[in-house]
């Protein structure tokens, strides 16, 4: 009996895990190690991955003050995002890519 129930979690365990993988990868979308994912845009907004570094950038951190008066900490969408023009935000990280 004790042989047979260990083999059943086991199973079970492997099956919960592969389970979370499957969900894990259609929901969310990898991100890589040192970046962070933003969403950009005024009306409708568009999802970007970010190295983190660019966060202590002056210019993003003039954004960050902006989508802090805008959102405030309790965003509806749970990320991080900036209320600019998406060209505006291409260009800043296009810059700061080249430098």
């Amino acid at each position: 009996m004790g042989m047979r129930l260990q083999s059943v979690l086991l199973n079970a365990k492997q099956l919960l895990k592969l389970q979370s993988m499957h969900t894990r990868g259609r929901n969310q979308p990898d991100v890589p190690k040192g970046h962070i994912a933003v969403y950009v845009g005024e009306i409708q907004t568009k999802r970007f991955v970010i190295p983190i570094s660019y966060l202590n950038h002056p210019s993003f951190q003039d954004l960050l003050k902006q989508a802090e008066k805008e959102f405030g900490f309790n965003h509806p969408m749970g990320g991080l995002t900036f209320p600019c023009k998406e060209d505006a935000f291409i260009d800043l990280t296009s810059q700061l890519h080249a430098s």
